[in-house]
């Protein structure tokens, strides 16, 4: 179970002075303790939305999407692949006004080991990406990922699972916005260890670059 871990070192994590921080947890059907962990939440602290299905990493950001109010918006995993503590960096970009939307690289940071098959995925995503979009970016499918307000709410999303990546990517660089990229380090889990991505979710992200390059967004 990290679900409680993750939230504690999030809420711990520092950020640029005169930040405040709000952290909205949506539990996506979950049937492993996680909504009886999250039911012991301080409300001031936490705000957690129940969903009586799971539908997938997809519509689970959907749903916080729409009940966050912050000016940056960051999406954040619930397991231990990523270090709460580099949030701070990875928006940095947007506060100095450099950038609307920035990613975590784990390609220019330290990946502590990841599996061939996952790491063949990746460069062929970021090809696809410099295919078809002419933007060379070194992580499509890092889970860390900043933006603006203003920038997130004006992009309709209709992602369900893991294509929320390649969606947001491909719509962001449509809308002609650069992604700025921050180093970041990496701790993959394995299948074993609860990683639920597949083999059919890496021919969903190609189609969606794919489709979202000649498709009105």
């Amino acid at each position: 179970m990290h679900v409680q871990e993750v939230i504690e070192r999030v809420l711990t994590a520092p950020l640029p002075i005169g930040l405040e921080r709000e952290l909205i947890v949506v539990d996506d059907g979950s049937f492993d303790g996680t909504s009886e962990i999250l039911k012991g939440m301080d409300p001031k602290l936490v705000k957690v939305h129940h969903s009586m299905l799971n539908f997938g990493k997809g519509t689970a950001i959907r749903i916080g999407l729409k009940h966050a109010t912050g000016d940056i918006i960051f999406i954040q995993d619930g397991d231990h692949e990523y270090d709460p503590n580099e949030i701070q960096n990875v928006i940095q970009p947007i506060l100095e006004g450099k950038n609307s939307v920035a990613y975590g690289s784990r390609f220019l940071g330290k990946i502590q080991g990841m599996l061939f098959r996952y790491w063949l995925v990746n460069k062929l995503l970021v090809f696809a990406v410099a295919i078809l979009y002419g933007v060379r970016i070194t992580d499509e499918a890092t889970a860390y990922k900043a933006f603006s307000r203003k920038v997130i709410e004006g992009i309709p999303l209709n992602c369900k699972r893991f294509e929320f990546c390649p969606e947001i990517t491909a719509k962001v660089l449509r809308r002609g916005y650069s992604i700025a990229e921050v180093p970041i380090t990496y701790s993959p889990r394995t299948v074993e260890q609860g990683k639920k991505i597949r083999l059919k979710d890496a021919f969903s992200a190609f189609w969606t670059l794919l489709r979202y390059r000649f498709s009105p967004i």
